[in-house]
């Protein structure tokens, strides 16, 4: 899809913003808290005025701006003064060249790992929760509300706490322990859900359209086209750290598909901006094969995504009925990538060797993307020679129980240098 210019079609200041705009037909809506075209039904997302002119004038003006998301506030749909609000401002974490791992899975080219675990809630949602919620202040919504596998619970109930907003988050009730405490400090209220994620997500489909709803902004339904933006700056990010270049591979984990939609499309925004070169690159996506959907249909040649029940490790990974899964088989294909999953316990193995080779340790999202890299290139699918960056999206902290049953002291000794020496450590 072409990048849309148009005049802005609302009222609300949300930046260069123009207006929504349907992935499937095209027909355009004002810029109000929808995310599904009337006509066919298929997902809304934002159409932009984006700069024009001189490419070098913008690089200069985004470098010159905050270390965190805003400074590419002129190509997402928020005001121009949105770091001067109360936010978190999320981003600006570190590109990390892993050339220990790529000793370890037999990279000759660079190998990198984007790692958002250091962004406030300590995973990547705090990103497109950032945008969200300039959403939910420029259409008065009073509740912050989402549907999430865990992270997400976490990003919404700190975000609404510092933009001064009540929050409202649902999750599924069998989350691993460290999230749901991790969602409900910040003072919130955390309801769980009888049932997986998706479960959750069509309970929070229903509660927009009742009263008891009224004036809550679902970050992930009513503003999803908003929200999803966020995950644009990960691949703006990405190319600013390594010097304004298109990296050759990348491997995005999969849970609703949408971030790796976004980051294909900040990737095409660059080139159309003139701000990077334009040369081809690959997406590859990562699931867990205990919920692997998109990662099945692609191995099956198919264009539908079968609905499954999902059973991992890799709970933020865990919807069964990926809203963005077609867009993710378009985007595999178009750039030469691909979709694979891996094992519960090769996710449990790449966790380890994240953090034993580059001291990164990762959630088991994480765990995947790795995973997914190291079996891609045993197959013969990724290309060892050129550079490669490996997302990161979340804090090992938050999923200490896949890796604790494996883990712990090397030994257990008497406080004497006998035993010291007797237990081999000597």
């Amino acid at each position: 899809m072409s990048l849309l210019t148009e005049h802005r079609s609302g009222t609300v200041d949300l930046g260069p913003a123009a207006a929504l705009s349907c992935r499937e037909c095209g027909q355009r809506y004002p810029l109000t808290p929808i995310f599904a075209c009337n006509e066919c039904f298929g997902p809304l997302e934002i159409a932009y005025d984006l700069p024009t002119g001189d490419p070098e004038a913008l690089r200069r003006r985004i470098e010159a701006g905050p270390n965190s998301v805003w400074r590419y506030a002129p190509l997402l749909p928020v005001p121009a003064d949105v770091a001067e609000k109360p936010n978190l401002n999320p981003g600006g974490t570190p590109l990390v060249r892993a050339d220990r791992l790529a000793a370890e899975l037999g990279v000759t080219g660079e190998l990198h790992v984007k790692d958002d675990s250091g962004n406030p809630t300590h995973s990547f949602k705090d990103r497109v929760v950032a945008c969200a919620v300039e959403a939910a202040r420029a259409f008065g919504f009073t509740t912050l509300s989402c549907s999430s596998t865990g992270n997400l619970a976490g990003a919404v109930g700190a975000a609404a706490a510092r933009a001064g907003l009540r929050s409202c988050v649902f999750i599924p009730h069998d989350l691993e322990h460290a999230k749901v405490t991790a969602a409900a400090v910040y003072g919130g209220e955390l309801v769980g859900i009888e049932g997986s994620y998706d479960d959750v997500n069509r309970f929070c489909s229903e509660l927009i359209g009742d009263p008891a709803g009224e004036g809550w902004g679902f970050v992930n339904v009513n503003l999803r086209p908003y929200y999803a933006e966020g995950s644009k700056t990960l691949a703006y990010e990405i190319c600013e750290q390594l010097g304004w270049r298109l990296p050759d591979q990348l491997v995005v984990p999969i849970a609703s598909g949408s971030q790796l939609t976004k980051i294909d499309k900040a990737l095409r925004e660059l080139i159309t901006l003139g701000l990077v070169e334009d040369k081809p690159y690959k997406i590859f996506g990562a699931q867990a094969e205990g919920c692997s959907p998109v990662s099945q249909a692609f191995k099956n040649g198919q264009d539908v995504i079968r609905p499954v029940r999902p059973a991992t490790i890799a709970k933020s990974l865990a919807i069964g009925n990926p809203a963005d899964g077609p867009y993710v088989l378009d985007i595999a294909r178009r750039t030469g990538g691909a979709v694979e999953d891996v094992t519960d316990e090769q996710i449990v193995d790449a966790i380890k060797l994240l953090a034993r080779t580059e001291g990164i340790f990762a959630e088991t999202a994480g765990g995947v993307t790795v995973g997914v890299t190291r079996k891609l290139l045993a197959d013969g699918v990724l290309d060892p020679s050129l550079t490669t960056v490996v997302l990161n999206t979340g804090e090992g902290l938050k999923t200490l129980d896949a890796v604790s049953p494996t883990t712990g002291p090397t030994a257990v000794i008497r406080p004497d240098l006998d035993a010291f020496r007797d237990a081999g450590l000597g």
